[in-house]
């Protein structure tokens, strides 16, 4: 018998009731062969001590207790019929007369798997059926324990127990399929529950992500014989995911559909998502794939987008960048438009778009600056002049299209008067204008200092008209003041125009027009300047009309050569068109006035000399 069953049959007979007392029995609760091999099932049972019966027998039940359910007999004690299921392979090996009820089956086959219960035999009425039974349980190969969950990285334990129960076999385990596997340790324990023994081997390793789907396997093998019994299992390998793959373009034009693919792996299968930034676009579980379709990008969907790949043993992710190419929006300007003038200027215009523009200010033909595969430009004046005023045009362009903007520039600076600033006497008086420019508008004011007089707008002689601005916004303000009477001879008027950035003044001479000059010699003195100029024009064409008609005409005769000195030349002609001319500037005002050019001087006289001889003679010339 083996130690172990020996073991239990000691212990049961010290136990109160083996010896003497109620009826008892004890046996394992279960017990476990391999098909094929055999198992003994130890057992010992008590009875009354006053019984104190001349023999004892017994006999073992499959499935029942009870006689009048007629049980299969499984083992009797003295001659008698068993059920055929059990000829030949069910013995009682105890002698029930020292209370031993132990049985030996085998070999054993899946049908003798069940409940088995004992039946004491004291003769007459003496015969008690124990409550008490064992389970045989029969394997078709032992038993791999895995733990629930392999994870890569973390160390794991599998056994394999196989039954250790027939005294003639004793089982010897090894692993299959360990070669491969890193850091693998082997050691094996016997167990014993209750007189039903199990030898359990133990494998320790640490799986890795590739060892999923790997087999490994417990060999089972006895002594003297050719029973073999293995059982296999797959690992089941569980990882933290990973994302193998991000797929789509890195850039798109505006307007086009753009497809994002992502590839992952993970045991369990993990969670995909779709992010950009924070935000979650698409998610699926339990996939290794999933695709995210933007139908019309826009450049607001440039930027990073993430494939995150979550389970319960980590998270992980890959990104991509995606770039949107579209023209530039409309361009956008930073800086002050209006300046003093001598004041720097920098005015800043940049357009958004992708890839960077070219960006250019100009005004009018003329670029003012530039700025090649910038977001901006930028335009400086070191010092803004009113000529600087006026608009300009920045302009932004790529390979997808271009935007421009207008902007104006308006340059401040105190008033200019222009030269149209002046008085013209007419009438019976005369007529001031005074015209300025500026930015912002003027204010036009006229001084008399001899009158000690000031005229301002709202003045009765007073008028103001301001046409527009002009470019840059420049204001041009005429004033106009209107002298009524005689004037005096000293009668100055000073022009002055102010505004918040300075002021300028200025004496306006008096213009005399030609047509004006009447009014200085009055009606009578009109009159006779008048005819004096008839009468000139009267003679001169009269003295035309005498040369054209062949008046004789005495003409000396020249001396011949080398006697006396050239010609005096003829004083008629000439004093007559300097008499013209000064007739018709006297007449037209000109040579009037401060301003007035200086008259020219009438032509010298001719030098006559000592008086000459007359001439030996003349020639009387028809012509």
């Amino acid at each position: 018998m083996r130690p172990v069953a020996a073991a239990l049959l000691l212990l049961l007979s010290l136990l109160p009731g083996t010896s003497g007392g109620p009826w008892a029995a004890w046996m394992p609760p279960a017990v476990a062969g391999l098909s094929g091999t055999c198992v003994a099932v130890p057992c010992r049972f008590g009875y009354p001590e006053e019984l104190r019966p001349a023999t004892v027998h017994g006999l073992w039940y499959f499935g029942s207790p009870y006689p009048k359910n007629y049980p299969p007999v499984v083992a009797r004690s003295r001659t008698g019929a068993v059920h055929e299921s059990f000829t030949g392979r069910a013995k009682l090996v105890g002698d029930p007369g020292v209370r031993d009820c132990s049985l030996l089956l085998g070999p054993l086959s899946p049908e003798l798997a069940g409940k088995y219960y004992f039946r004491g035999d004291l003769g007459g009425y003496n015969q008690y059926s124990f409550s008490e039974h064992t389970i045989l349980e029969v394997l078709e190969e032992p038993v791999l324990e895995v733990p629930p969950e392999l994870v890569a990285g973390e160390e794991v334990e599998i056994r394999c127990r196989v039954p250790d129960n027939c005294p003639q076999l004793r089982p010897r385990v090894g692993w299959e399929g360990i070669e491969e596997l890193p850091e693998a340790s082997e050691r094996e324990l016997h167990e014993d529950a209750a007189g039903a023994a199990t030898i359990l081997a133990l494998l320790r390793f640490r799986p890795r992500r590739e060892d999923g789907g790997r087999r490994l396997g417990c060999r089972v093998t006895f002594t003297n014989s050719t029973l073999t019994f293995e059982a296999t299992v797959a690992l089941d390998v569980q990882y933290e995911p990973r994302v193998l793959e991000v797929s789509g373009p890195g850039e798109a034009v505006e307007g086009t559909p753009v497809e994002l693919g992502c590839e992952a792996e993970g045991r369990p299968p993990p969670l995909l998502s779709w992010f950009r930034g924070v935000t979650v676009l698409r998610e699926e579980p339990v996939s290794t794939g999933l695709r995210l379709v933007l139908p019309r990008v826009e450049p607001d969907h440039a930027g990073t987008y993430s494939c995150v790949a979550e389970n319960r043993h980590g998270r992980h992710n890959r990104s991509l960048q995606l770039h949107v190419a579209y023209a530039p929006r409309s361009p956008i300007l930073n800086g002050s438009l209006w300046v003093v003038a001598g004041d720097p200027v920098t005015v800043t215009c940049g357009a958004a778009s992708h890839p960077a523009p070219i960006v250019t200010v100009t005004r009018g033909r003329r670029v003012v600056a530039t700025a090649i595969y910038e977001p901006q430009v930028t335009m400086t004046l070191a010092a803004a002049r009113p000529e600087d005023a006026g608009e300009y045009l920045c302009r932004a362009e790529n390979q997808h299209g271009e935007s421009s903007l207008a902007f104006n520039l308006t340059v401040e600076f105190p008033p200019i008067l222009l030269p149209d600033s002046r008085c013209t006497p007419g009438g019976d008086g005369a007529r001031c204008v005074c015209s300025a420019s500026a930015v912002p508008e003027p204010a036009v004011t006229f001084d008399l200092p001899s009158r000690n007089v000031t005229v301002t707008e709202g003045h009765r002689d007073y008028t103001v008209t301001t046409p527009g601005r002009g470019t840059g916004g420049v204001v041009t303000v005429t004033g106009i003041l209107t002298l009524r009477g005689t004037l005096d001879p000293r009668l100055a008027v000073l022009c002055s125009a102010h505004n918040p950035h300075g002021s300028v003044r200025q004496q306006l001479r008096f213009h005399h027009p030609g047509g004006l000059v009447w009014a200085k010699v009055g009606p009578v003195g009109a009159v006779v300047a008048f005819a004096i100029v008839i009468a000139l024009v009267c003679y001169l064409s009269q003295s035309r009309r005498k040369k054209a008609a062949g008046s004789p005409e005495v003409t000396p005769v020249q001396p011949p050569p080398g006697q006396g000195g050239d010609p005096a030349p003829e004083p008629r002609p000439l004093q007559a068109r300097w008499l013209r001319g000064a007739v018709g500037r006297w007449a037209l005002g000109v040579g009037e006035g401060p301003g007035a050019p200086p008259e020219p001087a009438p032509p010298p006289k001719p030098n006559r000399g000592p008086p000459e001889e007359p001439p030996e003679y003349a020639e009387i010339r028809v012509k």
